[in-house]
C-alpha cells in the first residue's frame, strides 16, 4: 500500500468517516466523497496502473460505474491494490466499501467470512499454460509435471482437485503472489502454470516469448467472478449489483456512452425506465434518477467495458464466449427495471 493511500486512510479514521459498525454503506461512501475500491496488485485487462499511474481495466471500470452512480464523477475512487491474502480482511476490516479484484464466488466465502457476493461480472474458469515445445496438448497429459499456481487461492485448490480425481502425480510450487508464479514459469522452474484462463491471456502477454505459449482448451473449473461487499448492508448490496445489472440492460438495449443523449429522449419504456425519465427507480437504491444515465455515460455499457479492456479492442482480444449477452448465446442475464 503507498504512502499516500495509508495516509488518506489514517485521515479518515482521524475524522470519524470510515466506516462504523452498523454504519450504512452509501451514507458513509457520500459523506467522505470518495469511493474505497479494493484491486488486483496488477492484471492487464482486469487491474493495473497506466503509464500516469492510473488504474485501468475491467475490473477498476466497475468502481467507476459505481462512483458515476453515486456521484456522477467516475472519478471519485481511490484504488487500493491487495494480494489475494489480504483483500478479504481489508473488506471485513471496513478499509474498503467494496472488492472488485478476480474473486471466485464459493460457498465458503459466501457464508463463513461475513461477505457477500452480489453479482457474477466474469464468468471465467481455470486452465494451463504451458510450453509450446512441450507438445502437450490436453490437461490429462500433465501427470507428474510441476505446476506453478499461487497460493491462497481456489486455483490451488481445484488443482489439487483435478490431479487427485485423475489419479495424476502433481508437483505444485506455491507463490504468494501470480507475479512470483510467473516468473518461477518463465524461468523454467515449472513447466505448468495454472490459473484463470482470463488471467493466463493477461499473464502471457508479459513473458519473455508469449508466442511460444499454448493455453490448453480443457476448462477444469467454475469460476464466477465479481464483486465483494460485506454482508450487513443489503442497500449496499443491491446499489453494487444493480450497477451491473444496469450495465447489462444497456447493452440489450442498444443504449452506450455514445448513444445515451439520444436515449434520455427514447419513448421506449424500457429505455425510459433504465435512464430514470420514468419512475423512481434509482431513488429505491438512495440514488438519484439518472444514476443509470451516469454510468453509461461515464463508463459505458457492458460491452463496452469488456471490448475496450479484455475483448477485441484490447491486446487481449478475449471472446465474449459466456460473458456474451444470453440474446446471442451467453448467460449475461439481467432482470428488468420495473
Amino acid at each position: 500500500m503507498s504512502g499516500l493511500i495509508r495516509t488518506f486512510i489514517l485521515a479518515m479514521v482521524a475524522a470519524g468517516t470510515c466506516h462504523t459498525a452498523g454504519a450504512q454503506t452509501l451514507k458513509i461512501v457520500k459523506d467522505r466523497g470518495m469511493l474505497m475500491c479494493g484491486v488486483g496488485q496488477g492484471l492487464a485487462g482486469f487491474s493495473q496502473p497506466d503509464g500516469n499511474g492510473n488504474w485501468i481495466g475491467f475490473d477498476v471500470d466497475f468502481c467507476r460505474a459505481l462512483a458515476a452512480a453515486i456521484f456522477n464523477d467516475s472519478k471519485r475512487v481511490l484504488y487500493v491494490p491487495y494480494s489475494a491474502g489480504a483483500r478479504f480482511p481489508a473488506l471485513q476490516s471496513r478499509a474498503i466499501d467494496v472488492l472488485s479484484r478476480n474473486s471466485t464466488w464459493t460457498m465458503s466465502r459466501d457464508t463463513e467470512l461475513g461477505l457477500s457476493f452480489p453479482v457474477t461480472t466474469y464468468f471465467d474458469g481455470q486452465g494451463f499454460m504451458v510450453p509450446r515445445s512441450l507438445k502437450t496438448e490436453a490437461a490429462l497429459d500433465l501427470g507428474g509435471a510441476s505446476v506453478c499456481v499461487q497460493s491462497d487461492t481456489t486455483t490451488n485448490l481445484n488443482l489439487l482437485d483435478f490431479f487427485r480425481a485423475n489419479k495424476m502425480k502433481l508437483e505444485a510450487l506455491t507463490f504468494g503472489t501470480f507475479e512470483e508464479a510467473l516468473r518461477a514459469y518463465d524461468s523454467g522452474r515449472c513447466k505448468v502454470l495454472t490459473a484463470d484462463v482470463s488471467q493466463l491471456y493477461a499473464l502471457r502477454l508479459s513473458l519473455a516469448r508469449p508466442d511460444e505459449q499454448v493455453i490448453l482448451a480443457e476448462i477444469i473449473s467454475k469460476e464466477p467472478l465479481g464483486p465483494v461487499v460485506r454482508g450487513d448492508d443489503m442497500q449496499w448490496f443491491a446499489i453494487v449489483r444493480w450497477t451491473h445489472f444496469a450495465m447489462i440492460i444497456a447493452e440489450e438495449l442498444g443504449v452506450s456512452s455514445q448513444t445515451i443523449d439520444e436515449a434520455l429522449r427514447s419513448d421506449k419504456p424500457e429505455i425510459r425506465r433504465l435512464v430514470g425519465a420514468e419512475g423512481s427507480y434509482g431513488e429505491h437504491l438512495g440514488l438519484s434518477k439518472e444514476w443509470a444515465a451516469q454510468i453509461i455515460r461515464l463508463v459505458g455499457n457492458y460491452g463496452e467495458v469488456f471490448n475496450r479492456n479484455i475483448g477485441d479492442s484490447s491486446n487481449l482480444s478475449i471472446a465474449r464466449g459466456l460473458n456474451d449477452l444470453w440474446t446471442r448465446g451467453g448467460i449475461q442475464y439481467a432482470p428488468p427495471i420495473r
